[in-house]
């Protein structure tokens, strides 16, 4: 994808509970490779992410995962021509410790430290398939902190067409999960339990859908389905149809504010990424409902749809040839938990 430049392009990320490391060829435009340590089970005890852990098992992971990156991608350190890192949104001690040791390294080295925002990454995910989307496209952002619409022109040229009010659709997954009695991660729980039930037999509202606008609101539906759980009539064995149910309310916004947005802005294409982008129902609905539409949607493979460093590698290299990298001076950064994208 990107071919301009010689050496390498480092990705740090660890915006949350993930460490991830990628390494792009900027001589042959792609992906070198990657790597992606996940803290699900350090979390599970505790229900969710306790950002104090989070930090601190990112400073164990972090230097080795580099190193054997590095090592798979048979790149020196000498190579490297520019190292990218989150720099947000995110938990603050994560993003700290992702930040600290790439502007560390980029000193060391004397090469360009770039921060890169989180989510550009994942909305430029998808380009690292072997048939890109070509700019402009529509955004779709879904993850477990943002529910956002964007129009997207090129690198660096984000405008925000809507987004959630309230809850993101996949905080909404888990949080609708733990109330549910579901393991963590919650969301991936949900999905699984609503492959074994029928939508339709509960009756869930679908928020804003007529709303005339392209914002998103979670926060009743999963209101909706405590009051379906706490309902005389309710039981275990109905928790499946129950899990359907709010899957589909999930989906139908999702998919009607998308084709919306299209509508709205008269493009084509759409990307859809992030957490909640690798859900099965999710995608299958938005392929069926854009082929109708003469729309093409592109998704990120799925090993890319969580957070990992691929992503954060390719948008540092992408903002070097675009000529809209922003790298820091003097190791002196900062790090930013809430930014917007529009902003960045």
């Amino acid at each position: 994808m990107v071919s301009a430049g010689n050496g390498f392009v480092l990705g740090i990320e660890s915006s949350c509970d993930e460490t991830g490391i990628g390494l792009y060829d900027l001589s042959q435009g792609r992906l070198a490779a990657h790597r992606v340590f996940s803290q699900i089970d350090l979390h599970a005890a505790y229900g969710g992410v306790v950002p104090e852990l989070a930090s601190r098992d990112h400073v164990r992971r972090i230097v080795p995962l580099i190193r054997e990156t590095l090592e798979a991608g048979g790149c020196r350190r000498d190579q490297l021509a520019a190292i990218g890192y989150t720099t947000g949104p995110g938990l603050a001690g994560a993003l700290l410790v992702g930040a600290s040791v790439a502007e560390a390294m980029a000193a060391a080295l004397d090469v360009p430290a770039i921060p890169i925002h989180h989510l550009e990454g994942h909305l430029l995910s998808p380009l690292l398939a072997s048939e890109p989307p070509d700019f402009p496209f529509v955004a779709l952002l879904v993850s477990g902190g943002h529910t956002q619409l964007m129009r997207v022109s090129g690198v660096g040229q984000y405008e925000l067409l809507g987004e959630s009010v309230d809850d993101a659709a996949g905080e909404a997954f888990d949080k609708t999960a733990k109330l549910m009695g579901l393991g963590y991660p919650g969301g991936p729980a949900l999905s699984k339990l609503a492959d074994q039930g029928v939508a339709g037999r509960f009756k869930l509202p679908r928020p804003m859908l007529h709303s005339g606008d392209l914002q998103f609101s979670f926060s009743g539906l999963k209101t909706a389905v405590l009051t379906a759980t706490q309902a005389p009539d309710y039981s275990e064995a109905r928790a499946a149809d129950l899990a359907a149910e709010f899957q589909s309310a999930v989906v139908e916004v999702l998919c009607s504010k998308a084709l919306a947005a299209l509508r709205q802005t008269g493009l084509k294409q759409l990307v859809v990424a992030g957490g909640v982008g690798a859900n099965r129902h999710l995608r299958e609905h938005l392929v069926a409902a854009a082929s109708k539409r003469h729309v093409k949607v592109f998704f990120p493979e799925l090993e890319f749809c969580s957070d990992n460093g691929a992503m954060i590698a390719l948008a540092a290299a992408m903002r070097m040839q675009a000529g809209c990298a922003k790298p820091t001076r003097d190791g002196a950064f900062v790090i930013r938990p809430r930014w917007p994208l529009d902003q960045a």
